[in-house]
């Protein structure tokens, strides 16, 4: 267990008191309320959020029985999933005013798993590229990167311990980074879509952000409906780990680099076999096959948008993956469906030899600035090969913020995924260098 204060708990922790009768839901909600009510106007993480309905939701938990894994814990979901509580605006004009009827599959899981819904995060419009108005909390002057910005910003600031997001390039992994928490993007297909907007069919994939790893495991269990898995790696297994630099590894810069190299010298120490995993050559074509499906499907996807409401999409998103997909002959795309399906196999050859590939989640710290979300290069290619990944905090960079390195583990195998990663925290012992043990305390003075 932790000392930290009650809104920072990790949700495994906050379950577990809720359980054993040391805290109940209303409380850890209302610490939650209390940190968005103090940080929120500088962080700007939420786009919908019902208090009263949040502390009622809570207090119906702590009269009536246990009902799940996450009885009691309070999330958040990112506004590209519907909710029959909140509206769903996607971070569009054109959507504005809009009230679903019923639940996203995500939403209806977590409720039935005992999670009490806060809110709806911001996403950056229709989860592509441009950005809402979130903030990182660690500088408020940098991006909390995207499409998952406010659910990687609202847990790193500790007003929810868990949030929805969703990855189509590189929006789970890069903004759990840049805001130095654990982002999980699972196996595609792992988690039902039903209730979300999807731009790209063959690629987005709903994921978690979160405080821990275990937290990861916690609703990845509640969300498929099945038991908490065992996560402890065997004694007698040697971890076998390769670094995997691909062919855009100079795109990192130099702290990032060392930090890999830094992460792999410490795991040869702590007992794990660490080598290299050079990528074929055929996989440099995933980079360009990645735009083309995911611009081609994006187009088809918001056809009522882009032929109704045009002048009402943004001009990077409509002159951008819009135009890029309406642009893209079906050839190509088919052509960069077949690429994605060959490397599937293929990579096989290295899941022989490894369990798990170290690469950047990101090129560096979060970029000054919030217009823009920062480069998703390190990230389209394991998307696109539906492996699943996760990042862990517990370096920085030059200017103290928060820079992580990425997991990959084979497509199937997300609790293998799950063991490693912690295998890694515990025997790097990253959880004490994590930044939300800074984040947590930060007062209104300093945000001003």
């Amino acid at each position: 267990m932790t000392d930290r204060p009650i809104h920072a708990l990790t949700a495994t922790d906050a379950a577990l008191k809720i359980a054993r009768g040391e805290l109940t839901s209303e409380q850890l909600v209302r610490a939650c309320l209390e940190r968005v009510t103090l940080r929120e106007t500088h962080v700007r993480a939420f786009a919908h959020i019902d208090f009263d309905k949040a502390i009622e939701q809570a207090r119906h938990y702590d009269r009536g029985p246990h009902r799940g894994l996450l009885h009691g814990v309070p999330v958040a979901f990112k506004d590209i999933v519907d909710s029959a509580d909140f509206p769903s605006t996607y971070n569009s004009p054109i959507w504005a005013g809009n009230q679903p009827r019923s639940d996203a599959a995500c939403i209806g899981m977590s409720k039935a798993a005992g999670g009490v819904v806060v809110g709806k995060t911001v996403t950056t419009e229709f989860a592509n590229i441009t950005p809402g108005p979130t903030r990182n909390p660690h500088d408020l002057s940098r991006t909390p990167g995207g499409s998952s910005q406010g659910s990687a910003a609202a847990v790193a600031d500790g007003m929810v311990p868990l949030a929805i997001g969703t990855q189509t390039t590189g929006s789970t992994i890069r903004p759990a980074a840049y805001c130095g928490i654990v982002g999980y993007k699972p196996t595609f297909g792992d988690f039902v879509r039903g209730g979300m907007k999807v731009a790209s069919d063959s690629l987005d994939t709903i994921s978690i952000l979160a405080r821990s790893v275990d937290d990861c495991a916690l609703w990845r269990a509640a969300l498929i409906g099945t038991t908490l898995p065992d996560l402890r790696w065997p004694k007698d297994r040697k971890p076998r780990i390769a670094v995997c630099r691909t062919k855009v590894w100079n795109e990192a810069d130099a702290a990032t680099q060392r930090m890999i190299e830094e992460c792999a010298e410490r795991l040869v120490k702590a007992g794990a076999s660490v080598g290299e995993a050079p990528l074929p050559r055929e996989f440099d074509g995933l980079w360009d096959a990645h735009r083309d499906i995911s611009s081609f499907e994006a187009a088809r996807n918001f056809t009522w948008e882009r032929t109704t409401h045009r002048d009402q999409l943004s001009p990077a998103f409509r002159d951008g993956r819009i135009s890029q997909g309406e642009s893209c002959p079906y050839d190509r795309y088919r052509s960069a469906l077949e690429l994605a399906a060959r490397c599937r196999w293929e990579i096989g050859a290295i899941w022989d030899r490894f369990d798990l590939l170290l690469t950047p989640a990101a090129p560096g710290e979060a970029p000054v600035g919030i217009t823009a979300t920062g480069s998703a290069v390190f990230n389209g290619i394991w998307t696109l090969l539906y492996t699943p990944c996760i990042t862990i905090p517990g370096w920085s960079g030059p200017a103290g913020m928060p820079i992580g390195p990425q997991l990959v583990a084979p497509r199937g195998e997300d609790i293998r995924l799950l063991a490693l990663a912690r295998w890694v925290q515990e025997r790097l012992d990253l959880s004490r260098n994590a930044p939300i043990a800074r984040i947590v305390e930060a007062s209104t003075s300093a945000d001003s």
